[in-house]
């Protein structure tokens, strides 16, 4: 019967103990009547094992109204974080809603006028530029970088559109100097007199994303005697990345709607919204923009008369930016007729041309964003002697890197490959390069394209339209790509359009310079000295051979 007992009780012992940790209390209770059943002859370790078993089963009790109230504590934090998180998103919902009702009134006219374009004549149509423009301003940062690039996508856009929504880059409102001060000392962790020694209230520029202050930098060191640092301090507006992130839902929203409407479906705005998004985040995220100066310093470090601003670590926060402050005065300034800056101007030309070109061939990373207010000037002052005998170099500066753009290798020779068929007057050539500039190539009638290509490079390769500049021939290429629906690669007409503003502003400055045929010519160089090496290497190659 003893045995039989303790059988049955270890039993017990061990379905207990199998049972997880949370039943060890009653595993020793168990333990402890085996042990008093079976070994009576030990009266004192049998009451010694019994009264650890019942401390052991109040120790479970304690343990199991603990585990209780800690369950309903987290049960009530949990439903309150539930609320809080419906909440939310009630009121994120709502504040979504009233966005879009704002928009909707807001691109009414424009929407409404649209129709009416193609009857009403020219007047009507200058009207509704004027109205898309003002209203792409009151809609809000996004709209405004929307507006910014699109006007870099002429094969999407008609060509009038393109032209105002580049002036989009104009001055943008302000915000105050305590947002400003609030902002850099909760990016840093420190005062601002702790960080600058004198820091003007009052912004020196102000874009749609951010605001520049000039300031300067205190030094750690006082006892030394060092030349006080003028900085720029670049410091992101307030509430632009919530506004961007709901403006980005309902564009993302109707770039979807679109793929469903036939005539809107071969823009591809889902690939487009997605190619602006990554644009966007350059533009918004101030540390982005400080790893872009790094790199285009880097690849331009032998370059005496090019340079970039230089971002001081560890200042560099995704809202504010802190870099030196570059003198200089704006390109915009030598577009106009200057008695006796020819020779300068020419030089500015030059020195633009080959910084472009050796972004775009050597190391396939190009400044995207090069309109006139982006570069800065800086003459290096001399005497009348050195005047007089010696050229004088100026200096580019190169601003703003947010928006830049890289070529895979095959983008990169089929846009090479364009530009020099456009200088040559290839026709044949440029319609198929053009074509090969997407990998997603949805073209109705590319037979039609390459056949008008032809036509209009026949003409332009007469004595009459050798007087049409290349710009405007690459301008006519861009107008039959939007008319025959030719896909283009956002990065790759991106820097079509780049080189388009760079030869622009290039023959203000040089009437007889001609960035086509110098890309030809670098373009051709950079080949030459390729296939040099590559005859190099297949020489050592074939002497090294056993």
């Amino acid at each position: 019967m003893t045995y039989q007992a303790w059988l049955a009780l270890k039993r017990l012992f061990e379905r207990f103990t199998l049972s997880g940790s949370g039943f060890r209390p009653v595993s020793k209770f168990a333990q402890a009547v085996a042990l008093f059943i079976t070994r009576p002859n030990f009266i004192v370790p049998a009451t010694f094992a019994i009264t650890s078993g019942k401390l052991g089963w109040a120790q479970r009790s304690l343990a199991e109204t603990d585990h209780s109230k800690n369950t309903l504590y987290i049960r009530a934090q949990d439903g309150h974080a539930f609320i809080t998180s419906l909440l939310l998103s009630a009121l994120e919902g709502l504040i979504l809603l009233l966005r879009v009702l704002y928009l909707g009134i807001l691109f009414s006219p424009s929407i409404m006028m649209m129709p009416f374009i193609a009857y009403c004549g020219p007047d009507f149509r200058r009207l509704w530029l004027h109205v898309v423009h003002r209203t792409l301003e009151k809609a809000g940062p996004a709209f405004i970088k929307w507006g910014q690039w699109a006007a870099t996508r002429p094969d999407l856009f008609p060509r009038d559109l393109c032209i105002k929504l580049s002036e989009l880059h104009m001055k943008a409102p302000e915000h105050s100097f305590a947002y400003t001060k609030k902002t850099i000392e909760g990016a840093f962790g420190r005062k601002l007199p702790e960080i600058f020694e004198n820091f003007e209230e009052e912004p020196v520029a102000s874009g749609s994303i951010a605001q520049v202050h000039r300031a300067t930098l205190r030094f750690r060191y006082p006892n030394q005697e060092v030349k006080p640092m003028v900085v720029a301090v670049k410091v992101r507006h307030p509430g632009v990345s919530e506004s961007i992130r709901r403006d980005f839902v309902i564009i993302n929203s109707v770039a979807k709607l679109s793929m469903f409407i036939p005539t809107l479906k071969w823009w591809r705005l889902d690939e487009s919204v997605q190619q602006f998004s990554v644009f966007m985040m350059s533009q918004v995220d101030l540390a982005r923009e400080a790893a872009h100066l790094s790199r285009f310093i880097y690849n331009f470090r032998h370059h005496k008369d090019v340079s970039f601003p230089k971002p001081l670590y560890p200042l560099v926060h995704p809202a504010v930016l802190v870099e030196t402050y570059e003198q200089g005065e704006c390109v915009s300034n030598y577009l106009q007729e200057l008695p006796g800056q020819d020779q300068i101007k020419a030089a500015v030309a030059h020195s633009g041309t080959k910084a472009y070109l050796k972004m775009l061939l050597v190391d396939n990373y190009i400044h995207a964003d090069m309109h006139p207010g982006n570069i800065l000037v800086r003459v290096p002052q001399s005497n009348s002697f050195w005047k007089k005998h010696f050229k004088l170099k100026p200096h580019v500066i190169f601003l703003d890197v947010g928006m830049t753009a890289e070529l895979s290798k095959t983008d990169q020779v089929n846009l090479v490959g364009l530009f020099k068929a456009i200088a040559r007057r290839d026709g044949g050539t440029a319609a198929e390069c053009t074509l090969r500039l997407s990998n997603k190539q949805k073209c109705p009638n590319p037979e039609a394209f390459i056949e008008e290509m032809k036509e209009a490079f026949t003409f332009w390769g007469s004595p009459e339209g050798d007087l049409i500049h290349p710009a405007e021939c690459m301008n006519q290429v861009l107008e039959k790509v939007r008319h025959h629906r030719v896909n283009v690669d956002g990065n790759v007409c991106t820097v079509m359009v780049t080189t388009l503003v760079l030869e622009g502003w290039q023959r203000k400055l040089d009437p007889a310079y001609n960035v086509m045929q110098t890309l030809q010519m670098y373009a051709g160089y950079q080949n030459s000295k390729l296939e040099w090496a590559e005859s190099l290497s297949y020489t050592i190659q074939a002497l090294m051979a056993p």
